[in-house]
């Protein structure tokens, strides 16, 4: 009985009918579901600890989250380390798909699709990466806000509109802080179904 167990085991991995062009490259897109779900559950537990305000951001992270919370470190790594496997699945299921040519009819609309999972993607990574509010967050969050304005008319408004005032303040974090919790990822995960599922 435990033979045939193990027989079938072994038959299911190694002798299952499997078509002849399915190479591991057609495994990048589920993997980068499965770094979402982590992103998003390790996401919700350091956004249980993490303030904000200007003031408490950067203690969050490195006191609160890294030294006082029992295995935040591991989370937080976990994060930070999955957001770069995350990215580096998608860009390789990207070069998968440009180079079976996914992009053409009738396949179109999926990878149009893609297209905007990966420009919420770009979006959502630039948020996470201003939560923190160390030095190199915060310049980070002045200089690419301030790309904004160079568009005509309305960049300086576009501007003082993300800001909350002249300068980066804690009105940006908030803001920054609710796009990247909510609204991003809902898009982004509710694309990611539609693709996972057609």
């Amino acid at each position: 009985m435990l033979k045939n167990f193990f027989l079938n085991i072994y038959n299911f991995f190694f002798n299952y009918p499997t078509p002849g062009n399915l190479v591991t490259m057609w495994n990048y897109g589920v993997l980068s579901f499965v770094f979402l779900i982590l992103q998003i559950v390790t996401g919700l537990f350091l956004s249980m600890y993490y303030s904000a305000h200007e003031a408490f951001a950067f203690v969050s992270v490195e006191s609160v989250i890294m030294r006082d919370v029992t295995l935040g470190w591991l989370f937080r790594y976990m994060h930070s380390n999955g957001a770069s496997f995350f990215f580096a699945c998608v860009y390789i299921h990207l070069f998968r798909s440009l180079y079976y040519f996914s992009y053409i009819k009738p396949r179109l609309i999926v990878w149009n699709i893609g297209v905007i999972i990966l420009l919420l993607m770009i979006i959502t990574a630039f948020t996470g990466y201003v939560l923190p509010w160390g030095q190199m967050s915060y310049w980070a969050a002045t200089v690419i806000t301030n790309l904004f304005s160079a568009i005509p008319f309305f960049g300086e408004y576009i501007v003082l509109w993300l800001w909350g005032s002249f300068s980066v303040l804690c009105y940006f974090k908030s803001i920054f802080y609710i796009s990247f919790c909510f609204s991003i990822y809902s898009f982004v995960f509710c694309f990611f179904t539609f693709c996972f599922f057609t």
